[in-house]
């Protein structure tokens, strides 16, 4: 039985696979030592763990599960089941990487785009050869209406609906149309590219954003809900060199 950790910007994620299954996921605000500890009394047939974040976090939690597991906290000298070759590995979301991970290992013999939809958007892209090359970032949906209102004068904050009218009547109208429609457009762009060099691509949606795109995108996409806690998994079973 396998824990998986996923400390996010917006959500902290702790997961337990069983024999390849999710058996549990928690979603927290903050990453706390109780909350961890909570987790492992309820499972304590857990033999394995692995860590990624993209923020600090308690020193206390990483030397508790270092002691409880011996830890496995994803880094760029992580082996993994595909080839890294982004060229400033260092500073590489380890989200990302997880992803990309998960994405390939569904779809081993085709080229594969995750989006993942948080509080960033990121595309990530692992050729056939099982290659990951990179991607992009751009600001999720709820960073584009904070941040009009912040870098405006009288724009309101406004919380979104999952869909807009393209000619927005009313400022509130305007704002979700030019934030929700703006960001379908630059996706379709982006998967379109993708596919004008590769054929075969499959496309992959997952993050908290999920249902802003989810059957709205020209192109043909598979819904995953958790890429990231998924590619965490692979990682860690290839690692810990048993079954779970």
């Amino acid at each position: 039985m396998y824990l998986i950790i996923d400390l996010g910007n917006t959500n902290k994620k702790l997961a337990v696979f069983s024999k390849g299954r999710l058996k549990d996921i928690r979603i927290l605000p903050e990453i706390t030592l109780p909350a961890v500890r909570s987790l492992v009394q309820d499972y304590p047939q857990i033999t394995h763990c692995i860590l990624s974040s993209v923020i600090f976090y308690p020193p206390s939690v990483k030397k508790f599960l270092e002691k409880r597991f011996g830890l496995l906290e994803l880094d760029e000298h992580t082996p993994l089941p595909v080839r890294n070759l982004y060229k400033t590995p260092g500073t590489l979301g380890k989200d990302r990487l997880a992803a990309a991970v998960a994405g390939h290992l569904r779809f081993p013999e085709d080229p594969v785009l995750v989006i993942n939809a948080g509080s960033c958007i990121t595309c990530d892209f692992v050729n056939s050869h099982g290659e990951y090359l990179g991607g992009s970032i751009s600001p999720g949906i709820q960073m584009r209406f904070r941040a009009l209102n912040t870098f405006t004068g009288k724009l309101p904050l406004i919380s979104g609906k999952k869909s807009a009218d393209l000619t927005g009547t009313t400022t509130n109208e305007s704002i979700l149309s030019g934030v929700i429609n703006g960001t379908l457009a630059e996706l379709d762009g982006i998967i379109c590219q993708y596919l004008q060099k590769n054929r075969k691509l499959k496309v992959i949606l997952s993050g908290g954003d999920l249902n802003y795109f989810d059957k709205r995108l020209k192109s043909k996409t598979f819904a995953v809900p958790n890429i990231v806690i998924e590619g965490l998994y692979q990682i860690l079973e290839l690692n810990a060199g048993t079954n779970d």
